[in-house]
């Protein structure tokens, strides 16, 4: 097995881990990128609608400032975010969004040359900056591009499979290769996992389909607990059918929700901050409208109407909503509203972390002090039971950044314990198994259970026997995934089929953990509702719940704490 050595080793070529390498950089040479994808498709190029900061630059956000940025971020979060994290995320926000323009991104400015800031569901005042609404592309070509400048090592179209680890570090990891075939061993001194979120666990998201959540099953199966996972947002503008997003800024900039009988039904649910309430408020709305019959035609859609907007405004400030609309539903928004239904979009949960991007995660007793997380991947808890809008770009750059700094530092002192390559063949016999197995379930029709299973019971809604059922049918994916899972291409180059049936390992791993901590989180709380607890119990839940697959196989869970701001530092 070829050996492939770096000093800093990072999962992920999305917005966290290229602003990880560019921080990394500025500690050491050595860094390299290794990506299932080309680095410029990674999923943060399809962020639209902006990313949030407190400039405080206009006349209608003067009063804005960093605490309010906090507080804003607390309430919507449902109070269960980690204070020390969200100070660090908001009192940074400025500086970190000024960085990026300095990086060369485009954010659209008013005639006066101030830059623009819209009204984002959550947010007091307006304070997402953005590139149109297509400000995640604007923001990773940049970042791309401030790395090819400083020579960072990129390995793409690589699949990571699993973490090697030894004592109290990881030493690496294992990489398919997907150009050659080959099983490829990375070795560092330190290692970043921002591998992205979990959408393609749901049968209609607005996930692209590389967001199969590889490092939360590569943890997993690390014995690495993982944190809040019960917590999935659902967005409440995704294309009908297609769950293709069409960004809040459509109704940041003025949109309207409305119901088959053409009411805008926000006013009976949320009147104060209509369809600019936090996300999880609007969705209940929506699926409660739709489950009472009131959708568009009884269906269960609901329209979004923009046909009042001048197409002035539409080309300046949202003009790949329109396309999207014409393409994918042969809707002119100008002229007819846009059909969209509640569809699966963030992961609040992840892997945790402490607010320098290290995984604070115990393996029989001994804390690894070589591993870090970033972005959606990640749990540093900023985002709690429900993320605000255009926080999330935020997140990524601020502890993209900051795992960087401290990796690259880790990095520096080196003494990481070097694994045995005999003990490291293991892999080319799971993946032998993968394309010699002889059973007679294919990867795609095992993937559409298991989606059509977390959309019914670990959907919006949900309650106690549908969460049973949903475990006990995962558990039995899980045995037929090893047990009779075909595929047809026994081939090992280009193997589309192969990575599918890999991704589709970490994505049942991680959705029994989905299932099981929102059984055992019994209160309803941001993106996480039990009908049949549909109160928030302060008392008994404002807790962070822990999951971890013990040596036999069982999953243990546990609860922390919310951290408060004690001993913070920028």
């Amino acid at each position: 097995m070829k050996t492939i050595e770096h000093d800093l080793l990072i999962v992920g070529g999305g917005a966290a881990g290229l602003r990880a390498a560019i921080e990394a950089k500025n500690h050491i040479d050595d860094v390299a990128v290794v990506s299932k994808v080309r680095a410029l498709r990674s999923h943060s190029v399809s962020a639209q609608g902006g990313i949030a900061a407190p400039l405080g630059n206009l006349a209608e956000n003067e009063e804005d400032d960093w605490k309010k940025h906090f507080e804003d971020t607390i309430e919507g979060g449902g109070h269960l975010v980690d204070r020390d994290a969200c100070e660090v995320l908001t009192k940074n926000a400025r500086q970190n969004v000024i960085e990026l323009e300095h990086l060369g991104v485009p954010f659209s400015r008013r005639e006066d040359g101030h830059l623009d800031q819209r009204a984002f569901g959550g947010h007091s005042l307006p304070r997402a900056l953005y590139a149109a609404d297509r400000t995640g592309h604007a923001i990773l070509y940049a970042l791309y591009g401030e790395n090819v400048r400083r020579d960072t090592t990129f390995y793409e179209e690589y699949f990571v499979m699993d973490l090697v680890t030894e004592g109290r570090t990881v030493d690496g990891f294992v990489g398919y290769d997907v150009s050659t075939g080959d099983l490829v061993r990375f070795e560092g001194e330190a290692v970043i996992l921002a591998t992205g979120g979990c959408g393609q666990a749901y049968e209609t998201t607005s996930s692209g389909r590389a967001s199969t959540g590889d490092g939360l099953g590569v943890a997993i199966r690390a014995g690495v607990p993982v944190k809040d996972l019960e917590f999935i947002q659902f967005h409440p503008t995704g294309l009908k059918e297609k769950g293709i997003l069409v960004s809040e800024a459509a109704r940041g900039e003025g949109g309207y929700l409305l119901n088959g009988k053409g009411e805008r039904f926000m006013a009976d649910y949320e009147p104060d901050s209509m369809e600019l309430a936090p996300r999880d408020v609007v969705v209940r709305a929506m699926q409660r409208e739709i489950n009472a019959g009131r959708g568009i035609d009884g269906e269960d859609y609901l329209h979004l109407d923009l046909t009042h907007f001048s197409d002035e405004k539409i080309k300046k400030k949202i003009p790949t909503i329109k396309e999207l609309a014409l393409d994918f539903a042969k809707v002119d928004p100008t002229q007819r509203p846009i059909p969209v239904q509640p569809t699966a979009h963030y992961c609040m949960g992840g892997i945790p972390t402490d607010i320098s991007g290290r995984v604070q995660a115990k393996k029989e007793g001994v804390l690894w002090d070589n591993l870090y997380a970033a972005g959606e991947i990640a749990c540093v808890s900023v985002h709690g039971a429900n993320r605000l809008g255009a926080n999330s770009l935020l997140e990524t750059i601020t502890f993209g950044k900051r795992a960087g700094s401290f990796a690259a530092r880790r990095a520096k002192k080196g003494a990481t314990e070097v694994v045995n390559s005999d003990g490291v063949q293991w892999w080319e016999s799971k993946l032998k198994a993968l394309l010699e197995g002889n059973g007679s379930l294919k990867v795609h029709q095992l993937r559409q259970q298991l989606r059509a299973t977390m959309t019914e019971h670990a959907g919006v809604f949900r309650d106690e026997e549908g969460l049973e059922r949903a475990l006990d049918k995962i558990r039995g994916l899980r045995e037929r995934y090893f047990e009779d899972l075909y595929l047809e291409d026994d081939g090992r180059k280009f193997n589309t089929e192969l990575r599918a049936a890999l991704e589709l390992e970490n994505t049942l791993e991680y959705s029994e953990f989905i299932v099981q901590a929102a059984i055992a989180r019994e209160e309803s709380r941001g993106a996480h509702f039990r009908t049949d607890f549909p109160d928030r119990d302060d008392e008994n839940w404002l807790l962070h719940s822990l999951l971890r697959r013990t040596s036999s196989g069982e999953a243990e869970v546990s609860y922390t704490k919310v951290r408060d701001r004690d001993g913070v530092s920028n």
